[in-house]
């Protein structure tokens, strides 16, 4: 009996794996740009697209908009088939670590495959 909990217990888990593979294919993916080196976030977008993602969306914010942008130049020209759907600029209002409203300029960049 207990072979059988744990083959139940397999094919349950099985199916969840490709629930969620389906997910991925089907949601926009998220890659926000930080401090890390630009290839870092092209590995990251890669790996999404790899994963079966349809849209991938590349955010920065402040002084990490042109490592968002040198990203989705060194994507463009190793991957054909990825194309810049749109480009979005905004300006967001953050707080400051004492409480006053501070606003700093944000871009998404949404690329297609």
């Amino acid at each position: 009996m207990a072979e059988k909990k744990v083959t139940k217990k397999d094919t349950t888990n099985s199916i969840k794996k490709e629930i969620i593979k389906e997910k991925i294919g089907q949601e926009e993916q998220f890659v926000y740009v930080g401090k890390k080196g630009a290839m870092a976030y092209v590995l990251a977008v890669m790996t999404q697209f790899g994963q079966g993602a349809n849209k991938v969306i590349v955010k920065a914010r402040g002084k990490t908009i042109s490592c968002a942008v040198d990203v989705i130049e060194i994507v463009k020209h190793k991957e054909l088939g990825i194309y810049v759907e749109s480009i979005n600029t905004i300006t967001e209002e953050v707080q400051t670590e004492d409480g006053r409203p501070f606003k700093i300029s944000a871009i998404e960049i949404i690329l297609t495959k």
